[in-house]
């Protein structure tokens, strides 16, 4: 069969992302089927792009991955869901070929974009077992109901859903992502690339995606094969940089500590950035990340409270965030902490108090979202009683944006334009670029010492 394999996501503030996930299914698609990558990122006309490279591909199937639901940039509450729905109308009015879709913003809530984009098929989660099965099946033109999470109309028109698989994959068993069809501007315009160590995530923070998304049962690749990958975007000219996009790059800490020792053994020298947790964090790790290369870590602390935190379901405390910061601090690794204002029960007082510790804390840098339920995508009801408090909170930041010079506020502009990442970009930097943004700063944006907050 001719597939074509649709990146959708156009994201490209503040860097553009390479469709990891579908390039995963590819490879794991039998090599007897024709396998061809749309990529939509830097399209001027995604829809035209996409008609196009129907047009050339002629597919009998096609499978679209849908990277996320709300936009990624953290810029404010806006969704993509017109966005595919312009897709879908595309991809039908040039073919009758079954479309397929899933990805991360898929897998989220598969039901109810089942019935908003109405594809014909959907796989959440995992694709790499399921995808090559339901070609077998439409080969075959039976046994959809066999196919463990995938979604699907039965002859009466009825939605279904069949159950999870009873085992997750064996992260060491699937082939490696091909990036040989990769369009050359993601080296080109961000030479950075993903790497994935590990899938599932056993933490249950209140609010996120990544347990039902893959899952909280815990698949480790081998170090080496880890390395291995690694090695490879090394060789390529346009790469300097790669990103670890595991949900915690160091949980568990004993596989994180052992990917890092292989990268010293074998001689890794690209540098990488990583999501980190407050948790399983210690001097150890601190210096091997260092060691290896790595140029930052991306934590996710949420909240500046105990209350919050607890409230979030984060399992870690404001004296955990401190440790890790000192730690990071000791061994030369810069911390980017991104903090969610707003989530469901906090008040304003709430977020002045985040507002003050990361004041007090004073990280390397900081990213400020202001939290949105994904629900709201297809529930717009559901924002409007949030409204009022997302828009207090976004007044109180514009008051005292010019306060906190390495603060980036997507949502407001600060620090996250743009023309700014283009600037950084052309002087060579790679890379994460708010490890970049400080060095940038004039001196009258820099903090003053002692600066009493926001309280």
């Amino acid at each position: 069969m001719r597939v074509a394999f649709v990146s959708g996501n156009r994201e490209q503030l503040p860097d553009g992302v390479i469709p990891l996930g579908l390039l995963y299914v590819m490879s794991a698609t039998p090599e007897r089927h024709e396998r061809t990558l749309i990529d939509l990122c830097f399209a001027d006309d995604p829809g035209e792009a996409l008609s196009q490279g129907l047009a050339e591909a002629s597919p009998d199937v096609v499978a679209v991955g849908m990277r996320n639901i709300q936009s990624g940039d953290y810029s404010g509450v806006k969704h993509t869901l017109d966005y595919y729905r312009g897709l879908m109308k595309s991809i039908r009015a040039v073919t009758d070929a079954p479309v397929v879709m899933g990805g991360a913003g898929f897998s989220v809530m598969p039901r109810a974009l089942m019935e908003t984009l109405e594809p014909d098929f959907g796989i959440s989660g995992e694709g790499e077992r399921a995808f090559p099965e339901l070609l077998e099946a439409l080969e075959a033109g039976s046994g959809f109901d066999r196919i463990g999470n995938l979604h699907w109309y039965d002859p009466d028109g009825a939605l279904r859903g069949n159950p999870a698989p009873a085992d997750f994959l064996d992260m060491d068993a699937l082939r490696p992502p091909d990036r040989s069809q990769l369009d050359p501007r993601y080296d080109e315009r961000f030479g950075i690339d993903s790497v994935q160590t590990k899938r599932g995530c056993p933490l249950r923070c209140d609010y996120c995606t990544y347990p039902i998304i893959e899952g909280r049962i815990g698949r480790k690749r081998a170090p080496g094969r880890v390395v291995d990958e690694i090695l490879s975007i090394q060789e390529r000219p346009g790469a300097h940089h790669f990103f670890m996009v595991d949900s915690v790059f160091n949980l568990p800490k004993a596989h994180a500590k052992a990917v890092c020792r292989e990268m010293i053994d074998r001689g890794v020298t690209l540098p990488w950035t990583c999501y980190a947790n407050p948790l399983g964090f210690d001097a150890e790790l601190a210096g091997l990340l260092a060691s290896s290369g790595c140029a930052g870590m991306e934590v996710g602390s949420d909240g500046g409270s105990d209350a919050v935190l607890e409230r979030l379901r984060k399992g870690f405390t404001t004296q955990h965030i401190r440790e890790l910061h000192t730690l990071a601090q000791d061994a030369g690794v810069p911390d980017c902490h991104t903090f969610i204002l707003g989530t469901p029960g906090e008040s304003l007082d709430d977020v002045r108090r985040t507002l003050d510790f990361i004041v007090d804390l004073d990280p390397f840098s900081v990213i400020m979202m202001v939290w949105s339920d994904d629900a709201e995508a297809v529930n717009p009801e559901l924002s409007t009683g949030r409204a009022e408090l997302r828009d207090r909170i976004y007044e109180l930041l514009a008051e005292h944006k010019d306060d906190f010079p390495w603060w980036s506020i997507p949502a407001l502009g600060v620090n996250y334009d743009a023309r700014l990442f283009d600037m950084l970009r052309k002087r060579g930097n790679h890379g994460p670029l708010w490890q970049h943004v400080r060095k940038f700063l004039p001196p009258t944006r820099r903090r003053r010492a002692g600066h009493s907050g926001v309280t």
